[in-house]
């Protein structure tokens, strides 16, 4: 199994999704005692629904768990000062002197949109153990891009 990096309030977010599942999960199976109550079950749509959302759940529960087991919290590493890796906040300068910052989580925090890029992403891939000040050239889906990297520091 492998490790899932996660910070404190990712670790929070997971367990209280799980707590959600497992409510639904009780309701699912209520649900399905009672359709199965009304009879002839090859015909009963309540209870066919019923089953294959509550496969659904258990899956979903089964994954959570699984993230939860082998989490590693972000915010407890050594993270060196001055070197990209996971839990750092990177700000970059791209060719055309723009700058930009993201934050470098785990898989199942990664929102894009909010900075927030996954250590899996081509970018990620890129910067992980540069320096500051470096200048690197990465391989994107697109292109191949520079960057200088302006400043590193935890998240």
């Amino acid at each position: 199994m492998a490790d899932t990096y996660l910070t404190r309030a990712g670790y929070e977010k997971l367990k209280n999704d799980l707590q959600g599942l497992m409510k639904q999960k009780a309701q699912l199976s209520l649900d399905i005692g009672e359709a199965r109550e009304k009879g002839d079950l090859k015909e009963n749509a309540e209870y066919h629904s019923a089953k294959e959302k509550l496969g659904e759940v258990m899956g979903r529960i089964g994954q959570i768990q699984d993230k939860l087991q082998s989490a590693k919290m972000i915010d407890e590493m050594d993270i060196p000062k001055d070197t990209v890796a996971i839990g750092t906040i990177v700000s970059l300068e791209d060719a055309d002197g723009d700058t930009v910052e993201y934050t470098l989580v785990g898989e199942d925090e990664s929102e894009p949109m909010e900075g927030k890029i996954s250590v899996q992403s081509p970018l990620a891939q890129g910067l992980l153990g540069r320096k500051v000040l470096e200048t690197v050239e990465v391989v994107l889906p697109n292109a191949v891009r520079v960057f200088k990297i302006l400043k590193v520091a935890r998240a």
